[in-house]
């Protein structure tokens, strides 16, 4: 009766390098990983400990200068694992490994020694000695998982020199599979059931000469033994994570990838992320085995997986980049119709050994251009000129041009084909952090957008595709400047709502900076929005304002804000440079919109140069939307007749409580001690805020109005226009009679008193106290409320009104907040 066995378990190989055997400790963790894992067969593959490939191949450089310190780097080497291994083993164990150590150190005296008379060393000579490492540290982990007590063995050592064959062509070492499968099956017994332990990186020719698998070369031998076993999986453990969404050093919020397909994983690859390389990869693409990058400090992370078919819900998966990278352009109009001349510039670069990263080229074929590495540009463009020498000469071809110091920005990602729009978005955000585009690539899979830019841009610009795909919070840099009376609430504000805009929005206003007239803060990281206060009193230095510009506005975050919360002339006189540079402007400072008609041209031109947003909403009107709503009446098409209103929540207050029973100076001060004024609330009393409103929505109503245009009744009585704060409230009283005259005047005739803008399509601006009727809607208003009537064409009958608080620190924050978000929304977060 036959006996039904049950089928082998399968294989799974494991690849620890680099910082994972590192050191003892590197070994320990790396054999209580293995301790975890179920009872499976394991292949596991170890490069050399760190550092030591490039330490034997520095032996080799010393030897060929004829230089005899390279018997001490070889005592070095022999110091350090010995070190490993009289940690790791028993003495005897030890002694054994060290041993065979020696007699390696003799060899390779005597190959070194040989380099050094000839002092040349061939290319399998290198390979030779640059390979012990592999050897050194695989012998001694073998020996560890022996004498341990943890994963049950058998334990084999497997030297990859007599399992892989390859030869070497034009594309890199060729893999023998029919040759290393039968070696294989000659060393490890069909029925085996324990760990191999697996040199990395080195193999042998058919000459069974040694020969190495390049850099990266362990974990192309994890691949292939892989291969080799039939391996359900390979796992690639490093010192990161996964796949990252982009490079952290650049962008701090890249995420790990979930999954990837192998395409993906090549792509990304290839244009410099941490992922195994393209070619490594083939034999486990080959053969569809899944392939988990993990973290060796990190075991419990579930890591990257990379396989054919991934289940993941995102279009793109990451965004990378390569730098040094200069475009060579040929441009002519003899190129048009013409067949052959990409062959012939691609095949003159070819020739040189010259290597194309990307290429572009318009269907008129006017031109074609391509990029390739920097440091090859000069001799590219000798090349490309002498092969069209004929063309260049009849003015066919116009010129060769060399554009350098360029870099490749790739978004990669299977999901993108058949999805519109993810290119608009991508050079949405590159465009509104003014970042310009100076070639562009997609080939018909649509897995791969990639764009030349100037390499100095190149972390701006990753930070600004990255967020604005939606795999990282969209970050802006934020400097407040006047943390006084609306800045502190507006940082308050931001304070309590930073977490949830992080977590539904992706939204990150990191504010680097605050400024007083006097002093600032500076926070490489971002200020702690909960105890700014403190920081700011603990750590603020000498106000310096080209040093607050440039710590805010740094190139690796994408967008920068500068929200003014100050009364300052001088600040907004810096409008248009910042505006110009690209700065985007929050603010609820009326001096640049109110400022000289020459000035405000200088200020909208700059905004359009710099393609800057400039908000200012709450410039009239406070949280109200006063601009925004005449702005819509106005490009909607509507007439605007007029527009009248109580502009100043300040002198609002100051006439809905002026009733006679206390006095006028007493209602000021009491305004003022309540935030309701201006620092100085002569600037209230002047009617030039008001006046300044009247301004900003006339300017806004296609009116080129002048301070001088406007017909102002100040309350300023005349004498106290200068002078310090304080002594002009302490004068202020001895003219309280003359209001109260007015009053009483008023009362009797059944009216009351309002401090009224108004302003009419001809241009006719007044501001000043009117009489109205008590049941008219001024007159019945809240205590700070603004209340603006617009009279247009289609609101003739009943004219629109827009009312509510119109001073005061928390509205005018969450007007100054509300603008912020909607500069978010316009630069691309989702709100």
């Amino acid at each position: 009766m036959a006996i039904n066995q049950a089928p082998a378990q399968p294989w799974v190989v494991h690849k620890f390098g680099g910082s994972s055997v590192a050191d003892a400790d590197c070994f320990r963790r790396v054999a209580t990983i293995l301790d975890s894992l179920p009872a499976q067969r394991l292949g596991i593959v170890l490069s050399a400990c760190r550092g030591v490939t490039d330490a034997l191949l520095r032996l080799v450089s010393l030897a060929e200068r004829q230089d005899d310190s390279y018997r001490g780097e070889i005592a070095s080497l022999r110091v350090r694992h010995a070190a490993i291994a009289e940690t790791l083993l028993s003495a005897q164990s030890a002694r054994l490994y060290l041993a065979g150590f020696d007699r390696d150190c003799h060899d390779l005296e005597g190959i070194l020694h040989t380099v050094k008379l000839t002092r040349s060393a061939a290319q399998n000579v290198s390979d030779l000695i640059v390979g012990y490492g592999e050897i050194w540290s695989t012998r001694l982990f073998h020996r560890f998982m022996e004498e341990r007590a943890g994963r049950k063995g058998p334990f084999q050592w497997i030297d990859a020199r007599k399992v892989v064959v390859v030869e070497w062509g034009p594309l890199g070492p060729g893999i023998q599979w029919a040759e290393s499968r039968a070696k294989l099956q000659e060393l490890v017994p069909a029925g085996f059931t324990g760990t191999l332990v697996i040199t990395g990186f080195i193999a042998s020719d058919r000459r069974g000469v040694q020969t190495t698998l390049g850099r990266n070369g362990s974990d192309f031998s994890a691949s292939i033994f892989g291969a080799l076993l039939d391996s359900s999986e390979i796992h690639i453990w490093t010192d990161v994570d996964g796949v990252l969404s982009a490079d952290p050093r650049r962008v701090p919020d890249a995420t790990v990838i979930d999954s990837l397909s192998y395409n993906e994983a090549m792509e990304l690859a290839y244009f410099g992320a941490k992922v195994i390389h393209p070619q490594t990869m083939a034999p486990a693409v080959g053969s569809s085995i899944p392939i988990w990058i993990r973290n060796t400090f990190a075991p419990q992370k579930v890591g990257t997986l990379i396989c054919a078919k991934p289940q993941s819900a995102l279009p793109v998966k990451g965004i990378t980049s390569i730098e040094k990278v200069a475009l060579i352009n040929l441009e002519g109009a003899g190129m048009i119709g013409v067949p052959g001349t990409a062959n012939r510039l691609f095949g003159a670069l070819r020739e040189e050994g010259i290597s194309v990263i990307l290429i572009s080229q318009g269907s008129s074929e006017h031109s074609i251009c391509c990029a390739i590495p920097q440091d090859q540009a000069e001799r590219a463009a000798a090349v490309v000129r002498n092969a069209f020498e004929r063309e260049l000469k009849e003015g066919q071809i116009q010129d060769v041009d060399i554009a350098p110091d360029l870099a490749i920005l790739a978004a990669v990602g299977d999901g993108m084909a058949g999805t519109p729009g993810v290119a608009a978005k991508m050079f949405n955000a590159l465009g509104s952090t003014s970042v310009n585009i100076r070639a562009i690539a997609q080939g018909a899979s649509e897995r791969n957008i990639s764009v030349v830019i100037d390499g100095k841009h190149a972390t701006r610009a990753l930070r600004a595709v990255h967020a604005g795909l939606y795999l990282s919070p969209h970050t802006i840099s934020v400097g407040v400047i006047g943390p006084g009376t609306v800045g502190r609430v507006l940082l308050n504000q931001l304070a309590s709502q930073s977490a949830r805009l992080q977590r539904d929005a992706k939204l990150d206003f990191r504010v680097r900076g605050i400024m007083t007239s006097k002093r600032m803060l500076l926070a490489e990281g971002g200020v702690p929005l909960e105890t700014w206060k403190a920081q700011f009193d603990a750590n603020a230095v000498e106000a310096d304002f080209d040093r607050f510009m440039e710590h805010v506005r740094v190139d690796y975050l994408p967008h920068t804000v500068i929200i003014d919360c100050t009364a300052s002339a001088d600040i907004a006189k810096r409008y248009p440079d910042w505006l110009a540079a690209g700065i985007h402007i929050v603010t609820p400072n009326k001096k640049a919109n109110s400022a000289d008609l020459p000035f405000y041209r200088r200020l909208r031109d700059a905004r359009r140069k710099g393609s800057a947003h400039y908000l200012y909403e709450t410039t009239v009107g406070a949280g109200l939307p006063v601009v925004q709503t005449l702005r819509d009446l106005r490009e909607t098409g509507d007439e605007i007749t007029s527009v009248e209103g109580i502009f100043s929540g300040t002198l609002a207050y100051i006439f809905n409580t002026y009733d006679g029973r206390k006095s006028f100076s007493d209602i000021v001060r009491d305004a003022r001690q309540r935030g309701y004024t201006e620092p100085d609330p002569r600037d209230d009393l002047s009617g030039m805020d008001v006046a300044r409103k009247l301004i900003i929505l006339g300017r806004e109503m296609g009116l080129e109005l002048e301070m001088a245009d406007v017909k102002v009744e100040s309350l300023v009585p005349a004498g106290l226009e200068t002078g310090s704060i304080e002594d002009f409230m302490a004068r202020l009283p001895q003219y309280d009679s003359s209001m109260h005259d007015r009053l009483q005047t008023a009362r009797s005739k059944g009216k009351v008193l309002r401090y009224v803008g108004r302003l009419t399509a001809d241009g006719k601006a007044t501001v000043g106290v009117v009489e109205l009727d008590s049941k008219h809607a001024f007159a019945n208003i809240a205590l700070t409320d603004n209340v603006v009537r617009f009279a247009t064409r289609r609101y003739c009958d009943n004219p629109l009104i827009v009312q509510g608080p119109g001073a005061g620190p928390e509205v005018t924050a969450g007007g100054v907040f509300a603008d912020l978000l909607r500069l978010a929304a316009y630069l691309g977060a989702r709100l």
